[in-house]
């Protein structure tokens, strides 16, 4: 299921990249992000929605990542099992809490991480939900801008990205409205 497109951008390499309002375990892609914690938890909010769908195996990866690596700094993703869930994983972006500093590099790091994860495992499409924006205080406006250059950098910076479609998954409310204002400034040209 599609979920409702609101905004899209077509890429001079062809690859798109659209705003939708959907719920994230819905969306016609081949891997997910999850917007997770260092320790990939999974306690509350889109994490935990996730992790409940997909079940057992990716709880289990995601402990034996944290026993491998340790906690996963802001800024950075990993990837696990999708388990129950009908994609090839689901990639953890950690985002940064409010006040940890260089938030809006951190949320744009995280994202560009998830993309090259998707992009080394030649998996097309991905769809990425609100990061930071929750629990984690990040004011929706640093947020949203975060959100779309990350896109745009991420694609300007690799014409020839085989990851021919990421999405941004989001919900009717505040957070929507300043990707649409951000959006106006961002893909103006």
């Amino acid at each position: 299921m599609a979920g409702t497109i609101i905004l899209s951008k077509v890429f001079g390499g062809g690859q798109t990249f659209t705003v939708a309002v959907n719920d994230i375990l819905y969306e016609p892609v081949q891997c997910i992000v999850n917007a997770a914690n260092g320790m990939l938890a999974h306690g509350g909010g889109v994490a935990a929605v996730i992790a409940e769908a997909a079940g057992s195996v990716l709880l289990a990866d995601c402990r034996e990542i944290i026993s491998k690596r340790g906690r996963i700094p802001s800024g950075h993703a990993v990837v696990s099992k999708a388990g129950d869930l009908p994609f090839r994983g689901v990639i953890h972006a950690v985002g940064p809490k409010m006040g940890e500093g260089d938030e809006e590099k951190k949320i744009i790091q995280a994202l560009r991480e998830a993309f090259d994860l998707a992009e080394e495992r030649r998996w097309k499409s991905l769809s990425f939900p609100a990061i930071s924006s929750g629990i984690f205080l990040v004011p929706l406006t640093l947020c949203a801008k975060s959100y779309l250059r990350a896109v745009k950098e991420y694609y300007e910076q690799n014409p020839g990205a085989k990851l021919r479609e990421i999405r941004l998954c989001l919900f009717m409310g505040p957070l929507l409205d300043q990707v649409k204002k951000e959006w106006q400034k961002i893909f103006a040209n």
